[in-house]
């Protein structure tokens, strides 16, 4: 029997700009948006029916959501493209990746699956159709799908490719307290806020880069804290640790990172935050 498997990769914004609102009320966004190799990770097998089992250090958090993004996705990808998969699919879910942290973890997971089963079909599904599938899902799912460093506009369907980009190394420090997106949103005083400066010609050196994140920002990083204040104490430890070019909040939080630019000081800097933090979720990757 055939086993297939796919990784979601966690998504990491190293800046968030919410710069206005659509009639609709959707919150126009700027960001730039990386991707690290620590990620949850997805495995399918044919079966009678579709089944999904969770398993992993974050599976509980899971438990009694209802009907799971995975499946939505899956739902989906069959209206789509009808007669393209088995009947059923037993797929499991090895959640690694904290819940509700701002790390695009459901995201992440929908657009595994999407990309999961376009291989499993083999039919001839371009990345366009695919993409459009993919924000009926969310207005990360999109980005989660490409899985790469990339600047995004609109609701978070417009994704530009940023390539090259320095290989730098990040630090993520989670709280263990889930954050609802909408919940930050709604705590958003100003929806159209400054836009994100242009990213400069050459921002596959790292000075560079971090010269330019400087005068970016998340805006969605005070509002969490006033949810979580823990947030604003891994931030303030995390940029103090030694290397450390850019500490902030990823997404709508509770995640922390670390920017660093040698993995030696990134694993420093990861044991430093453990010891701080013992009951935080604290990890160390690369970006890819």
């Amino acid at each position: 029997m055939s086993v297939w498997t796919e990784p979601a990769p966690a998504k990491i914004n190293l800046s968030l700009h919410v710069v206005g609102q659509t009639p609709k009320g959707y919150h126009q966004l700027q960001g730039l948006t990386v991707f690290t190799k620590l990620c949850d990770e997805l495995t399918a097998r044919e079966s009678k029916k579709d089944r999904l089992g969770v398993t992993g250090p974050f599976a509980k958090a899971l438990v009694g959501e209802g009907s799971n993004i995975i499946l939505k996705a899956l739902d989906l990808f069959r209206h789509h493209w009808p007669k393209s998969l088995p009947d059923g699919l037993d797929i499991t879910l090895e959640k690694m990746l904290p819940v509700a942290a701002g790390i695009g973890g459901g995201s992440a997971d929908a657009a595994a699956t999407l990309r999961m089963a376009a291989r499993m079909s083999q039919s001839d599904i371009s990345i366009a159709e695919l993409s459009e599938v993919a924000l009926e899902l969310g207005a990360d799912v999109p980005m989660c799908l490409f899985s790469r460093t990339c600047i995004i506009g609109g609701v978070g369907e417009k994704i530009q490719v940023v390539d090259p980009f320095p290989k730098l190394q990040l630090v993520l420090a989670n709280p263990g307290v889930g954050v609802p997106t909408a919940q930050i949103f709604r705590q958003l005083k100003s929806k159209s806020n400054p836009q994100m400066p242009p990213l400069p010609t050459q921002v596959e050196h790292s000075a560079a880069l971090a010269l330019w994140l400087q005068d970016t920002r998340n805006d969605l990083e005070i509002p969490a804290i006033q949810i979580v204040p823990q947030i604003a104490e891994l931030t303030r430890e995390m940029a103090h640790l030694p290397g450390c070019i850019l500490s902030r909040m990823s997404g709508s939080g509770a995640t922390v990172f670390g920017v660093f630019g040698a993995e030696v000081q990134a694993m420093s800097a990861a044991q430093q935050m453990h010891q701080e933090f013992p009951n935080s979720w604290v990890a160390q990757s690369p970006i890819i």
